[in-house]
């Protein structure tokens, strides 16, 4: 996969009301604020106990930004007491990998305000007394490039190391991210095991996210009282959100929690057709209807039936056939599976075929819901039940789409590629031959994992892509096809 930003390398910014995170930065792709003109907009950081970083984090009620809306200072506790308990030091992590293919907040942050991040992480190491910094990126050379910049010009004493991910959608995961920091392989790690107990170098580890350091920093520089003048009393401050496909000025838009929702897409020309995802791939379809009672805040969201997240948020416009759209999101996520559980090796799969199904006239919406049914809370990580969640959504969200494409053959629209997608530039593809097949089954012996079959005994699909640990097998499977059925060809590209 060659995945860049929908919003591009250095994405332009939008400010609703009073600007705090993009204070000082203009609505276009403009350069990044030096460590000088960051100080004069910002000031210095205060030092701060850990006990007195609690305490402000909780009047602020300072929560992830990554999608979970963790409370920052109960995780802060959480590490403490560990290190305490264990007489270990710890190590704080910053995850700024931001795998979401719509999403660009993140890489907005370290290309244009970098020092609001080290602002926030520095703060919390010296607190804990940790030596050193880690941030995980997987975004492109300006993410990394203003990011080693902006540690040089601090010259700080406490070390920052900056370690790349794979640019997937799971290396987001805080457990991949620590897994790769610590030279295993960046997947989530299969169960649950909390960072504050067991991270990086297996101590004790303070891991969020980008945004929720940069916010940290703000709340020291204002106060907790002042920051909380923003936003509603619930959930005070300001929030980002990316806001990308039918928008016709696409920005990273930070605006006051407690926004409607239609504000922000009026403000970025942003059509809502059909329907918006919000939340990204692991979030919901809203209907117009919901979206124009919908407001940007995390009670705001659940109002309607959605999660705010990672602050995702895609409007289809109306040239676009959201289960086409659909379609497309849940191959992918299939293929971006850590490949460990069988939710996710086996049943993404399934949901994919059993929505390209529903897409072709072919399939019910019976048979979509027994596959995003395999994973229900079983799988090693959480991609296969948010994958199945948005994948519903659409059923609940386009009812009159699943009919006429059910019935009709179609939905009258069709313009692909509006939800953005990483490029698909490798892989191999298993291909089936129809009018060589016999259905004498020995495929699906030798490759289970890619190939089931009907009731009739032939494969269920004629193509499947072929994981880098499956090409052996598929390769076999290939060379004993008894008709010649199969063969192997490169994934297309687009």
């Amino acid at each position: 996969m060659t995945s860049t930003s929908p919003l591009g390398q250095v994405p332009p910014v939008r400010t609703m009301g009073t600007p705090r995170l993009t204070l000082g930065l203009d609505s276009g792709r403009g350069s990044r604020l030096d460590f000088l003109t960051h100080q004069a907009l910002h000031g210095d950081m205060p030092r701060l106990s850990v006990d007195d970083l609690m305490t402000m984090a909780g009047l602020a009620d300072l929560r992830g930004k990554g999608g979970a809306g963790f409370p920052f200072a109960r995780k802060l506790q959480a590490v403490v007491r560990s290190a305490q308990r264990r007489r270990s030091p710890v190590r704080v992590v910053v995850n700024a990998t931001e795998g979401e293919p719509a999403a660009a907040k993140d890489l907005m942050l370290l290309t244009r305000a970098p020092h609001l991040i080290l602002d926030g992480a520095e703060l919390t190491a010296r607190a804990l007394n940790a030596p050193e910094i880690t941030i995980g990126i997987a975004c492109g050379d300006a993410g990394e490039k203003s990011l080693l910049a902006a540690i040089d010009e601090r010259a700080s004493d406490i070390a920052v190391q900056v370690v790349r991910m794979p640019d997937r959608f799971i290396s987001g995961e805080g457990g991949a991210l620590v897994r790769g920091i610590n030279g295993q392989t960046p997947i989530p790690p299969g169960r649950k095991i909390r960072a504050s107990d067991r991270g990086v170098d297996g101590l004790p580890t303070m891991l969020s996210n980008a945004e929720t350091f940069a916010q940290l920093s703000l709340i020291a520089a204002l106060g907790a009282d002042q920051y909380s003048t923003i936003g509603v009393p619930s959930e005070p401050g300001t929030v980002l959100l990316s806001v990308s496909g039918s928008a016709k000025s696409p920005a990273v838009v930070e605006c006051p929690s407690g926004t409607p929702l239609s504000d922000v897409l009026v403000a970025c020309h942003a059509p809502v057709g059909r329907g918006v995802l919000v939340g990204g791939y692991h979030g919901t379809w809203l209907r117009p209807d919901a979206v124009e009672r919908a407001v940007v805040s995390r009670a705001g969201m659940e109002a309607v039936g959605a999660v705010l997240g990672a602050g995702v948020v895609v409007p289809l416009g109306g040239d676009a056939c959201p289960l086409e759209e659909t379609a497309l999101v849940l191959r992918y996520m299939a293929k971006e599976s850590a490949m460990q559980c069988g939710p996710c090796f086996r049943g993404l799969p399934e949901l994919a075929r059993a929505f390209d199904a529903l897409v072709e006239g072919e399939g019910d919406p019976e048979e979509v819901q027994r596959a995003a049914a395999v994973g229900n809370r079983r799988g090693a990580c959480a991609h296969p039940d948010g994958t199945a969640r948005m994948a519903l959504s659409a059923l609940e969200a386009f009812p009159d789409d699943v009919a006429a494409h059910r019935y009709d053959g179609g939905c009258g629209t069709s313009k692909p590629g509006v939800l953005p997608l990483p490029k698909d530039d490798s892989g191999l593809r298993l291909v089936l031959d129809w009018s060589r097949c016999d259905g004498h089954g020995l495929c699906a012996q030798l490759v289970p994992e890619l190939i089931q079959l009907d009731r009739n005994g032939f494969p269920e699909s004629p193509t499947m892509d072929v994981p880098e640990k499956l090409e052996e097998a598929a390769a076999k499977a290939v060379q004993m096809c008894p008709t010649l059925a199969l063969r192997l060809d490169s994934a297309p590209s687009g």
